[in-house]
């Protein structure tokens, strides 16, 4: 393992570790409708930003918490794309399904990542190249090559209106599958792609912090992860289709609204 993987390990860890010390004692802000930060959120992303500048101190630094998302610029191609707590909503209410992302980007793309879960200590990890694993394990896709055998995770934006396209292509979906999971974490949702669980995921409304752990995860698990209407994934969009094998990207393609 690379020293930055070691780092993002290390990171992702203690953050975790500050999360499970939050339990019960945060305090709760909204940044818009159905969106919420915690006192916990901040702290997990300090320790995070610590540690990494302590390492790599020439790297720049894209969080999620901050009044501007982006709280350290150095000209560096290297940058640590991270969400200390994804699944914030989850987090609150108590329900054991959260996590920790760290993703690394060399010129905007993504080399590096972990999404650790705190709760059930599970540390997903992969580096280009090099593989997926789950703590030791080496870990691979399922195999899944069509609709009617694959269960399917989905995210829905914070708001979402009756006749949004994306409920159109929800349904367009969930007719086909096995059947769909909300889970309300991305990270967490690409890492079960990664790890065979779940079969695909999508989502239209996604951040960079959300899914680059999770889009190296799934690929050097042997996935596949385009943007909306088979293009290049590209972290700076919001749009993400990560599936086990071509033939289920395709077919889960046909059924989304590219726009």
């Amino acid at each position: 393992m690379s020293s930055y993987l070691t780092s993002c390990e290390k990171a992702a860890r203690a953050a975790g570790d500050v999360l499970k010390q939050w339990r019960g004692k945060f305090n709760v802000r909204e940044k818009g409708k159905a969106d919420l930060v915690t006192d916990a959120d901040d702290a997990a992303q300090k320790v995070i930003e610590e540690i990494l500048t302590a390492d790599f101190p020439e790297f720049e630094f894209l969080g999620e918490e901050g009044p501007s998302g982006v709280s350290r610029k150095t000209g560096s191609p290297f940058c640590w794309v991270v969400d200390p707590l994804d699944g914030t909503m989850n987090y609150v209410h108590g329900l054991p399904n959260y996590a920790v992302s760290i993703g690394l980007t060399e010129a905007g793309k993504v080399i590096a990542g972990v999404i650790y879960d705190p709760v059930f200590d599970r540390c997903f990890k992969a580096e280009k190249g090099q593989g997926a694993y789950l703590n030791d394990e080496k870990i691979e896709v399922s195999g899944a090559q069509s609709l009617d055998e694959a269960l399917i995770a989905f995210s829905f934006p914070t708001t979402v209106s009756r006749d949004s396209q994306v409920i159109e292509d929800f349904i367009n979906v969930l007719v086909k599958t096995q059947g769909i999971r909300r889970l309300g974490s991305a990270a967490l949702n690409l890492a079960y792609v990664a790890a065979g669980h779940m079969d695909a995921y999508w989502a239209a409304f996604n951040k960079p912090w959300d899914v680059a752990a999770g889009a190296i995860l799934v690929e050097e698990a042997g996935g596949i992860v385009q943007g909306f209407g088979n293009q290049p994934f590209d972290i700076n969009k919001p749009k993400i289709v990560a599936t086990a094998t071509p033939q289920l990207q395709a077919e889960l393609q046909a059924q989304i609204a590219s726009s």
